[in-house]
């Protein structure tokens, strides 16, 4: 009766084994081909091998149709050239495809500055010229694109004020190689962009040294109080790679960085940050600038971005010109400064239905994090008489983790924003732009590179 009940595989129908075998990776997929001739055949069954191959290559069916494989030769094909990099091709290759989708629309120029992919032979050069392995999703990316022509503007991102610019490109493999670091305070750092304007860039910590973890991503930023030019903190903007790129090109496609004049630009726009008083509506955003702060001395600087936007279906009479402005600032330790001024970085905007100023400034302040809020005063046209305050939303400006140096610290510090306890300073500075083109003044797009200043 036992006997009876046993069942064989080559008598169990193929939909329930087919089905079994579609929740198997690609690796045990392969491994249950080596089990029975039946397994073998329906292991190479084709709509398994498709779904890893849009799962872990992104391939389509035009890609298929073009090579004229099956499925399962196809990933055989592609695992072949790319198969180190599975675990992250997927990742980074959807991120860049999703940028330039992107920048195809708002910024086509950028386009054209991209790169072909690098061979794997041109890596493995690098890695022999440098000395030190590239992490596998580095090398993953650059397969992709290898970088950008050093061109502005960068691909990631620019910011500006009146009298500072930075825009930052992607450096190709070759030109990242030629400037790896070996000196002491930064050994074993390989840059990832550079802006020709400040001389800043990013930097990839190749090795676990010097109190930096591999991987890592940072602005370097030497210490300003220190004799020894090895004392160098730094600001950290990611823990890898991956998290890095995919996080920027998150923020570039959902809208979050603004596009200005064919840039992008790096400001934070927190969705809630905005208030509405009447007719008017004021929104803000903000940047953190590694170029112009320093964490010993703390000094942290940031750029914020206001638009001003009275509804377009406001009655004409409404119309209302920008008097003052009103600051109140409390920093990380809970202290407030209260700031007024005439207009804003030097103009008195007049505002009419659908009408829309924009314009930046900064702020400095020695703790890590602040917030501001306030109002401008405005009065009609029509009656000067009167007059009335628009609310401006609060908004939160906070520095990036940051690591101090062991030369310093005398060992490896954890990343902190820990507010600092030294004499604090803050300082609203709308009078800092000369209010060129709404406050912003960027120049235009070149495929010549600036002269360095």
């Amino acid at each position: 009766m036992a006997a009876s009940m046993e069942l064989s595989l080559e008598v169990l129908p193929s939909d329930p084994l087919l089905l079994i075998l579609s929740f198997l990776d690609f690796r045990d997929l392969i491994s249950c081909s080596y089990v029975s001739r039946r397994l073998h055949e329906l292991s190479n069954h084709n709509p398994l091998w498709k779904t890893h191959c849009q799962k872990y290559w992104l391939l389509t069916e035009s890609d298929k149709a073009q090579r004229n494989q099956s499925w399962k030769s196809l990933f055989r094909e592609v695992y072949a050239d790319l198969g180190r990099y599975i675990e992250h091709y997927a990742t980074l290759k959807q991120a860049w495809d999703n940028l330039k989708k992107y920048l195809d629309q708002k910024c086509p120029r950028m386009i054209v500055s991209l790169k072909e992919g690098v061979k794997e032979e041109e890596l493995d050069a690098v890695e022999a010229q440098i000395g030190c392995k590239l992490a596998n999703d580095y090398r993953c990316s650059f397969r992709i694109h290898n970088g950008q022509k050093l061109v502005v503007p960068g691909l990631m991102g620019s910011m500006a004020l009146s009298n500072h610019y930075r825009s930052e490109d992607l450096l190709d493999i070759e030109t990242a190689a030629g400037g790896f670091q070996q000196r002491k305070g930064m050994r074993q750092c390989l840059p990832l962009t550079f802006c020709f304007h400040t001389g800043l860039s990013q930097y990839m910590a190749l090795e676990s040294v010097e109190g930096r973890n591999c991987n890592e991503i940072f602005y370097h930023c030497p210490d300003q109080m220190a004799q020894d030019p090895s004392a160098i903190d730094m600001f950290i903007t990611g823990s890898s790679f991956t998290e890095w790129f995919t996080s920027y090109v998150h923020n570039v496609v959902a809208g979050e960085y603004p596009i200005i004049r064919d840039q992008i630009f790096r400001y934070v726009h927190d969705k809630q940050c905005v208030a509405t008083t009447g007719d008017i509506k004021v929104a803000v955003s903000t940047s953190f600038l590694p170029e112009l702060s320093s964490v010993h001395p703390p000094h942290f600087f940031f750029t914020y971005r206001i638009r001003i936007e009275m509804a377009k279906d406001a009655l004409p009479e409404n119309a209302c010109q920008l008097d003052s402005r009103y600051w109140k600032i409390t920093n990380a330790n809970g202290n407030v400064e209260e700031v007024r001024g005439p207009g804003v970085v030097g103009e008195f905007p007049v505002m009419s239905p659908g009408k829309v100023h924009e314009y930046a400034s900064c702020t400095t302040f020695s703790t890590t994090s602040e917030f501001m809020e306030g109002h401008y005063t405005f009065h009609r046209l029509k009656n000067k008489e009167e007059v009335f305050n628009v609310s401006i939303p609060r908004f939160h400006m906070v520095c990036p983790p940051f690591r101090k140096s062991v030369v310093r610290t005398g060992s490896a510090s954890d990343a902190s924003t820990a507010p600092c306890n030294d004499e604090e300073r803050s300082s609203d500075t709308d009078d800092y732009d000369d209010g060129q083109r709404g406050g912003l003044n960027i120049p235009a797009p070149s495929g010549r590179c600036p002269r360095h200043i």
